[in-house]
């Protein structure tokens, strides 16, 4: 398969030229050791996998050894199975100057990254890589930060195709993992069903010391049934088979191998009665599709579960924009004991950009009078609107615009 460019990587040489060493995490077979390699080799630096049984073993025994048969520059992939080597990477970045000398990669993300911020502080950048997004599928990189303003909107939408719920949906029922971009649908279901056992199943055990693989599976599956709603304990239990202490330990080990996003809710001083219970969100929606039996692009478009299937692709979106842009934002959601709810809030600059997220070409205008709640806190209100399959770009009013989802 040609190889599909990255908006991480110009982000990842940015931090390449301010860092000793630099750490890309993300779930299994997003691409991180592709989108290395592919970098690595335009700088003939020196590539090593620990997924190789000998080279492991040298590192795990021999540090130093491994060092001088592999110096750098170099890229190490998978370095979580040789921990052992962080070490002596500090030793070996105190003593030079020379940034990026260094560029790691990882799965079992929490694990690593506290053993890796607790011996590289200073001298490491860690960056997460997510699945592809739509804007990589459609050749669209831009360092652009994301605009909700009918101007910004415009702009971007000169580089993007137009909304298409067809096209929108095939993004969401094939997912972003490369190897099944030109899938048939026989081949990507024993592609995820492999995918399970042989990353999330094997990984859950051998790291997390999860032996019950039946409720495991069980528990995935409970858990892609409930994308795009609050997260519930008791019936993920139910469903599952298990207690709710164990769901709450999975539900950790899940977002830790960046299987699922929570959403947290917003929270302010000046707005009482928030919940204070995350929206549950896989990183995949194609993924998510398969562990719910959605086995056609046409099934999951014109299925009850389709509005959160959108939901989950949009706030991922979001998350994979802000992820790799120059300004970082922070994801949230508006949801009160009464029920009032705002999908999203980008909080950014200052200022909350809120949206709404709605499967149709013709949402209700009236969905933003609920962004009122906001005149309550000290808060700026920037732009926003509603994010839906409105074909392009188009004001509602001085602030709030309807925004072609594929815009995002």
């Amino acid at each position: 398969m040609e190889y599909i460019k990255r908006e991480l990587e110009r982000k990842f040489i940015e931090m390449d030229s301010f860092f000793k060493a630099v750490l890309v995490v993300g779930a299994r077979q997003v691409g991180k050791s592709t989108m290395l390699k592919k970098l690595a080799k335009e700088q003939n630096r020196t590539i090593v996998t620990m997924d190789d049984d000998f080279v492991r073993d040298l590192a795990v025994s021999d540090p130093v050894l491994f060092f001088q048969t592999y110096k750098p520059p170099i890229l190490i992939d998978e370095i979580q199975k040789a921990p052992q080597l962080l070490e002596r990477i500090k030793i070996m970045c105190d003593e030079s100057d020379e940034r990026g000398r260094f560029w790691l990669t990882g799965s079992q993300r929490k694990k690593l990254m506290e053993k890796s911020r607790e011996t590289l502080a200073g001298r490491l950048g860690i960056l997460k890589l997510y699945p592809l997004s739509q804007r990589e599928k459609n050749g669209f990189i831009t360092p652009d930060n994301l605009d909700f303003s009918f101007a910004g909107l415009c702009k971007r939408a000169e580089h993007m195709p137009e909304n298409d719920i067809n096209r929108v949906f095939e993004h969401i029922w094939r997912g972003g993992y490369a190897d099944v971009q030109n899938a048939s649908a026989e081949q990507m279901q024993t592609y995820y069903q492999s995918y399970i056992d042989n990353y999330l199943i094997a990984d859950a055990s051998d790291s997390e010391g999860i032996k019950d693989t039946a409720s495991f599976k069980r528990f995935l599956r409970a858990c892609a049934a409930l994308t795009g709603n609050l997260v519930n304990h008791k019936t993920l239990a139910d469903t599952a088979g298990i207690s709710v202490p164990t769901v709450k330990k999975w539900l950790s080990v899940l977002e830790d191998m960046d299987v699922i996003y929570l959403l947290e809710p917003y929270s302010n001083n000046n707005l009482q009665r928030l919940v204070k219970t995350p929206k549950l969100y896989f990183c995949d929606t194609g993924l998510c599709a398969y562990l719910t039996r959605w086995l056609t692009m046409e099934s999951l478009r014109d299925g009850a579960a389709s509005g959160h299937f959108f939901e989950n692709y949009v706030v991922t979106e979001l998350v994979k924009n802000y992820a790799y842009s120059k300004n970082p934002a922070f994801l949230s959601f508006y949801r009160d004991l009464n029920a009032n709810e705002i999908d999203v809030f980008v909080e950014e600059n200052g200022k909350i950009h809120p949206l709404e997220i709605k499967k149709s070409a013709n949402p209700d205008k009236k969905e933003i009078k609920k962004y009122n709640v906001l005149e309550k806190t000290s808060i700026e209100i920037g732009s926003g609107g509603i994010v839906c399959m409105y074909p392009k770009p188009f004001p509602i009013d001085s602030k709030n615009n309807y925004i072609p989802s594929n815009l995002i």
